[in-house]
């Protein structure tokens, strides 16, 4: 009886608008961390965009978890609506962190694969501002959303490349002369490593999202 009442009620599209809010949220907070890699006397300033924009993401993410407890329908299963607002929150929650250390260690100055990495981030979160709008109707744009997805695993491939370019080159240099800098420049390498791992994690998540409900 409640399955037959659940197909005559209208789905709870807002949890689309929520999600949506909450990419352009990523692609703000990604675009800070590019900046940020930039260096010079803004790093701060940048630093501290970001921790706002994580802030305001956090505001959307609990908005998700409170009309997920309030609706009885849901676009897709409630799990399903779960982990990918955590995975998409841990993204930001991840480049919060890359921004803490920054300012921690008071960095002013990055590496070339740092800044790559950066602007890798927000080249994945401009692809999930593309993705997320296409899950409103999920058997059309199939091949698209797998095609996406798809764009977003093999950046954070290229991510994993510079990762390890980038230690091999502190290795060869500051190593060598400045045991400490090694120590945070690979620390900073290590969290521009996890937050293309996290946009990888909510890639996943969507097409197994797409796979189970198509």
């Amino acid at each position: 009886m409640v399955g037959f009442l659940k197909k005559l009620m209208p789905r709870e599209d807002k949890f689309f608008d929520l999600f949506e809010a909450h990419a352009a949220k990523s692609l703000e907070a990604a675009k800070s961390l590019a900046a940020i890699f930039q260096g010079g006397k803004t790093v701060s300033s940048h630093c501290a965009a970001l921790m706002k924009t994580e802030d305001e993401a956090d505001r959307v993410a609990d908005k998700i978890s409170e009309a997920l407890r309030k609706s009885f329908i849901t676009p897709f299963d409630r799990s399903d609506i779960k982990n990918l607002i955590n995975d998409m929150d841990d993204a930001i929650d991840q480049m919060n962190k890359t921004a803490k250390s920054i300012l921690l260690f008071d960095v002013k100055s990055f590496e070339p694969n740092m800044k790559i990495m950066a602007d890798e981030a927000v080249h994945l979160a401009t692809l999930l501002i593309e993705v997320l709008p296409l899950l409103r109707n999920l058997s059309p744009n199939e091949a698209k959303l797998h095609q996406l997805c798809g764009k977003m695993i093999a950046i954070e491939d290229e991510s994993d490349r510079h990762h390890e370019n980038g230690l091999k080159a502190l290795l060869k240099t500051k190593a060598k002369k400045d045991a400490m800098a090694f120590i945070i420049g690979s620390e900073l390498y290590g969290h521009l490593e996890k937050v293309a791992d996290k946009f990888e994690d909510v890639a996943h998540t969507i097409d197994g999202i797409v796979i189970e409900h198509v």
